[in-house]
């Protein structure tokens, strides 16, 4: 492709979005049943605009994308040129819209996969950024979070080049899959030239069975441990990067980002008595409940059980957060975990497992301390980590003239 018709193609994305927007406020453009149905959508929607981005603290939606991208923008006019297309695509995805009319000899404005009034809303995208990034091609060097690196090899792990890193992720997440891959299609058009995929997982949530947090490939409850989202000092000390000290200015309000790719060898694990498998989680399968407890968010109590005789001392809830205090409190990390399901492998095993994704304000601090107590773990003749990678999650756009990465680039 050439450089001026890559240049038009990102700056065609970023014109047309307001003509979308202008065509869904027209009277009658959505008749009136429909229109009611929108209106409830729109009421449990997260803001797009704001100090953080959305799909961080808001509860996991049914479906996700996480798509990890090699940028292909020759310059930092043109890196600014992608990231401003990016953010209107965000934005219209997320708020809803009517497809821009082009007339019958043009292509149609939208894939058309979710009917002819197009986006919904209630898309979140959520941007980060890989420390490739950072190289020499767009002068950003000096500009790096601190804290950002490439992923690396833990010991349990089994990497597959092909499934690691990238200069951008998103994670695009709505409640049901033709919404997501509606919205990974119209931002692949608009940002052609700027990006290219370089890995993709899909995922999905299942319905709490009976109640509580989702479950599992393992047929457990994944995430019944997290810090409370609705506490803003646990946020503000856990998740989010504050201003000041070791990290860039620009980079205020957003979070370090994880994402770990880990097939589940469930035709192995189904074999597994359940109290083994219990005891490896620490977990009661049913209720979700620590061994020594009855109900799901009961708290463990380790210390009443210092020899390992009711939670294991090897456990995953115990090497996981091992409630030794201050300490152990400040390495929490979110976790917003998705399903995943590819069918089968070459040797005609299931290929499924989970993608792990979390957020913290110190990845060296949080994840990787919690990993490496994690090392030899049982569940690991169970579980391989093949793909994933560490990227900055920007901070939020503020208003409607801001954008993905401004401060950044200013």
């Amino acid at each position: 492709m050439s450089e001026v018709r890559r240049r038009g193609l990102l700056r065609g994305a970023a014109a047309g979005v307001g003509t979308a927007v202008a065509g869904a406020a027209l009277s009658g453009a959505i008749p009136r049943p429909a229109r009611a149905e929108a209106a409830d959508r729109a009421a449990a929607r997260p803001d797009f605009h704001g100090t953080h981005q959305a799909g961080i603290l808001q509860p996991s939606q049914r479906a996700t994308a996480l798509v990890s991208f090699d940028v292909t923008a020759a310059d930092r006019r043109e890196l600014t040129e992608l990231l401003r297309a990016l953010t209107d695509r965000a934005r219209f995805l997320a708020t809803g819209g009517s497809p821009v009319p082009v007339g019958i000899t043009a292509p149609p404005s939208d894939s058309g996969v979710l009917g002819p009034q197009g986006p919904t809303g209630g898309v979140s995208v959520t941007t980060g950024v890989g420390a490739s990034l950072f190289d020499d091609r767009f002068g950003l060097k000096s500009r790096r979070p601190a804290r950002l690196t490439a992923m690396p090899a833990f010991p349990d792990d089994d990497l597959d080049t092909a499934w690691c890193h990238g200069d951008l992720s998103l994670q695009l997440c709505a409640d049901s899959p033709d919404i997501v891959l509606h919205a990974l299609r119209d931002i692949a058009r608009h940002t052609r030239g700027g990006m290219q995929v370089r890995w993709r997982m899909d995922g999905f949530t299942s319905p709490p069975r009976p109640s509580g947090t989702p479950r599992n490939h393992m047929g457990f409850k994944d995430g019944t441990a997290n810090p409370d989202t609705a506490d803003s000092a646990a946020m503000d000390r856990l998740v989010w990067v504050g201003a000041g000290g070791a990290e860039p200015a620009w980079t205020a309000g957003g979070s370090y980002q994880v994402v770990r790719l880990i097939r589940m060898m469930v035709e192995f694990w189904d074999r597994v008595s359940l109290s083994e498998q219990e005891r490896m989680f620490g977990r009661s399968r049913s209720t979700g409940a620590p061994l020594d407890g009855s109900a799901e968010f009961d708290v463990p109590n380790f210390a009443e059980d210092p020899k390992g005789d009711v939670i294991p001392l090897d456990s995953h809830i115990r090497l996981a957060n091992p409630r030794s205090g201050q300490v152990s409190e400040n390495q929490r990390i979110l976790r917003r975990g998705y399903n995943y399901d590819r069918g089968m492998d070459a040797n005609g095993d299931l290929d499924m497992g989970l993608i792990f994704c979390c957020y913290q304000q110190d990845p060296a601090r949080q994840f990787e301390t919690v990993q490496k107590r994690l090392k030899g773990e049982p569940l690991v003749d169970y579980i391989k980590p093949f793909g994933g990678g560490y990227f900055f999650a920007l901070p939020g756009v503020r208003d409607r003239t801001d954008w993905f990465g401004r401060a950044l680039l200013a």
